[in-house]
């Protein structure tokens, strides 16, 4: 009996063993999970792009114009672009004071590891695609917010009046990015220093990518380095609603 129960136990070398197998099939299946739900998160990410498309042609359709950066109070679509859409898109007359933080509205895996240096404003998970290729820093000056090539509108100096980028104004609808994931909580989806955003998570928003509507209201998840470093054709006519890549506005 004694022999049997000797030759039947665990040496302290098996059972190290059998700890060390266990380990490694956790870890592999921690990663596993762990991709699973980054999946799930980027996928809830691009249903809330779609029906955000989904308004924005809605929009368009029943204005013959993309919602203007900002609204005038006299226009018929005031306020911010997304207040626009709620209103005109999503034909919400009565939106809740946060509820570009719900919803839609809110993407699961924006973070904000920094500190939001606006008191009073509430950082979005999503931009608008204002600018047009003009980097940070090379935006025309107030004055001359009628050069914008995004769909910020058409300023007048005279008025200061914005009126909206109308449908025909958009060469190629199907190639110009609307709305895409703010990294720092801005309102402006535009190319930007890529070390810069990388320092505020943007590797990890998506795994190197972020989701972008068109104007046509379809979805894509470019890379980071396509959006924000790639200077060919194909890369900046995405930014330009006159579908043309001009270089002249990249930083020098």
């Amino acid at each position: 009996m004694t022999r049997r129960s000797r030759s039947s136990a665990f040496t302290l070398i098996e059972l190290l063993m059998v700890i060390a197998i266990i380990g490694i099939l956790a870890a592999l299946l921690l990663t596993a999970v762990g991709q699973a739900m980054n999946r799930a998160r980027q996928i809830h990410c691009v249903s809330n792009l779609r029906q955000i498309g989904i308004s924005l042609q809605n929009f368009v359709a029943n204005n013959h114009a993309y919602p203007s950066w900002r609204g005038g109070t006299n226009s018929d679509n005031s306020g911010i672009w997304f207040v626009q859409l709620e209103r005109g898109g999503f034909d919400n007359a009565s939106p809740r004071s946060k509820f570009v933080s719900e919803g839609v509205w809110r993407c699961p895996t924006a973070r904000r590891s920094f500190s939001w240096p606006y008191r009073n404003a509430i950082p979005v998970s999503y931009a608008y695609n204002t600018y047009g290729g003009a980097p940070v820093g090379h935006n025309p000056p107030i004055g001359d917010r009628q050069l914008q090539l995004g769909l910020f509108g058409f300023y007048d100096r005279s008025t200061r009046i914005t009126t909206p980028v109308g449908d025909s104004d958009v060469v190629c609808p199907s190639e110009m990015m609307a709305i895409g994931d703010s990294i720092v909580g801005g309102l402006d989806f535009m190319r930007e220093d890529l070390a810069y955003l990388e320092q505020r998570g943007a590797y990890a928003r998506h795994q190197g990518k972020l989701n972008v509507v068109f104007c046509d209201g379809h979805v894509e998840s470019p890379t980071l380095n396509f959006l924000f470093v790639d200077t060919s054709d194909a890369a900046l006519v995405r930014w330009n609603r006159d579908h043309l890549p001009h270089r002249e506005r990249l930083a020098p």
